[in-house]
């Protein structure tokens, strides 16, 4: 029962750090020439990218932490201050700058191919979500630890493609402020699971804390 609970906050954070909500207004104006068909076309090729990134964090981050010499716990405390700023951005309802600048955004508008860069990178793939999938790796899971954490990841993907997909009709019901809702909603667990993290990597860190 402990994995099954683990796996869940596990689904319920990358969700929440992927907030495909919050990619909608800039896909929209980022395609807004585009025909549905190339719209959806850039979506499969920007949600496949994001399941790609996150699947080899996944299965290589622990060897990427080894070659840079970081420990889980000082990871997880720099990973838990990222996903906060992140939440603070998202209930104040304003532009992430570690998901994406303003300056990339216009420069992406004269690119063929915006699923990539910064639809996938940085925007959904960002330091929160990579962060958030190579810690998952370090904690206690069963046998088919590995499997389990892409499987989760694939199905987040695609609640993220679907969300995409329907981006134009979901922009017009929700509209700027029922976006910001969403958003904001997101921001407050976001920001929650990001002080359970950091409190985990100081415990790692000053294991004295911990009594």
């Amino acid at each position: 029962m402990d994995y099954i609970s683990e796996y869940t906050r596990f689904f319920t954070a990358l969700l929440v750090i992927l907030d495909p909500f919050a990619v909608i207004p800039i896909l929209l104006a980022l395609t807004q020439k585009y025909t549905t068909r190339q719209r959806n076309r850039a979506v499969n090729v920007a949600t496949l990218t994001v399941f790609i990134v996150l699947a080899l964090s996944a299965a290589f981050g622990e060897n990427i932490l080894t070659v840079l010499g970081a420990s889980l716990p000082s990871f997880r405390v720099g990973g838990g201050i990222i996903l906060l700023l992140m939440g603070l951005s998202m209930l104040r309802a304003e532009p992430e700058p570690m998901r994406t600048t303003a300056g990339e955004q216009e420069a992406a508008r004269s690119s063929e191919n915006i699923a990539v860069v910064p639809i996938a990178i940085p925007l959904l793939a960002g330091p929160g979500a990579i962060s958030t999938v190579i810690i998952q790796m370090q904690r206690p899971g069963t046998e088919n630890h590995l499997l389990w954490v892409i499987l989760i990841t694939f199905l987040v993907c695609v609640i993220v493609w679907a969300v995409l997909r329907l981006s134009s009709p979901i922009g017009r019901f929700l509209g700027p402020i029922g976006i910001n809702v969403m958003n904001r909603l997101f921001g407050l667990i976001l920001t929650a699971l990001a002080v359970e993290i950091m409190a985990n990597g100081l415990r790692g860190l000053f294991p004295t804390l911990g009594g």
